[in-house]
């Protein structure tokens, strides 16, 4: 493995998979998902906004985890893809920095609009007479905004302290995209510290948000229990188990990687994981929420129809 001196301005991305048959074909197959993330969430984010049925506090915030998987698995799969075809692994210091910092600010900002989205149901469901006050639009965008604000913030941190060490051992960085607890391999002091910080921050932005939800759902399903229409209860089942399939896809694989000692952790084990919460997740909630939501399915028909009469 080729080693640098600390004065060494970038590092080598080892990335996901070899040059190989069974490489090229997992290459393919991770550049079909990006594209079917790419045309799932920019659908979704262009249909919220031309179907005014679906301008409501729920599909503000499923328009936004739209955008921010747009930009999160845009962040990770170009540069991935670009080092598989050139053969060209290195980036630069600074690139790492920048994609490292976008990374973890997206990552935070969704596990809080997943909170979001999970609190917007708990209220339309439970108290569905509060529910225009509680989640007015000037609400939504406060928790909007403060899901981006605490995930900048969050990143910011963790960015600057993996700048900021040294690195005295091989730049070659055993992951698919610069994930800082990986980086940090490569240093040459004790970073016990961090490790620390990162326990604390994976507590607050996952571990806490997941119990959020957990317990929000919980309520649902007992207020749902207990309703006595059947289509109530159909429809209130549907979004739940909907909205449960992409908190379990993203915070299962999130929580156990960042969780573990580094004692316990293995490169190709956490670069596989990964792939649940940096491609698959941004794939799946755009599908997920238009095959499963009815209100999704007659938007896109009306949609459809008004294109295709203003065409004739």
């Amino acid at each position: 493995m080729e080693t640098y001196n600390r004065t060494s301005d970038y590092f080598i991305l080892i990335g996901l998979f070899s040059p190989s048959r069974i490489g090229l074909f997992l290459f393919i197959f991770i550049v079909l998902i990006f594209l079917t993330a790419l045309f799932g969430n920019l659908s979704m984010i262009l249909l919220i906004f031309l179907d005014t049925h679906l301008h409501t506090p729920m599909y503000f915030l499923l328009s936004q985890l739209s955008f921010i998987d747009l930009n999160y698995i845009s962040t990770i799969v170009p540069k991935m893809a670009s080092n598989f075809l050139f053969g060209n692994k290195s980036v630069s210091f600074i690139g790492c920095g920048i994609q490292s910092f976008f990374f973890l600010t997206l990552a935070v900002a969704e596990a809080l609009l997943l909170t979001s989205m999970a609190y917007d149901r708990y209220v339309a469901i439970c108290f569905p007479l509060h529910y225009p006050i509680r989640i007015s639009k000037r609400v939504c965008v406060l928790m909007i905004t403060g899901s981006w604000i605490m995930g900048a913030i969050n990143s910011c941190a963790h960015t600057t302290y993996a700048l900021h060490i040294p690195y005295c051992r091989s730049r070659a960085i055993n992951h698919s995209f610069c994930d800082v607890p990986a980086m940090l391999t490569l240093a040459c002091i004790d970073t016990w510290v961090y490790e620390y910080t990162v326990f604390v921050s994976t507590t607050l932005f996952l571990v806490l948000p997941f119990i959020v939800i957990a317990c929000s759902y919980g309520r649902v399903l007992f207020a749902v229990y207990r309703m006595n229409s059947a289509e109530g209860k159909k429809k209130a089942y549907s979004t739940c188990s909907t909205h449960l399939t992409v908190v379990t896809f993203y915070y299962a694989p999130f929580v156990y990687t960042y969780l573990r000692p580094r004692s316990f952790r293995s490169p190709t084990e956490d670069k596989a994981l990964a792939v649940f919460y940096t491609i698959l997740t941004p794939m799946l909630n755009p599908l997920i929420y238009s095959l499963r939501n009815k209100e999704v399915m007659e938007a896109l028909r009306r949609v459809t129809q008004r294109l295709c009469s203003v065409k004739m």
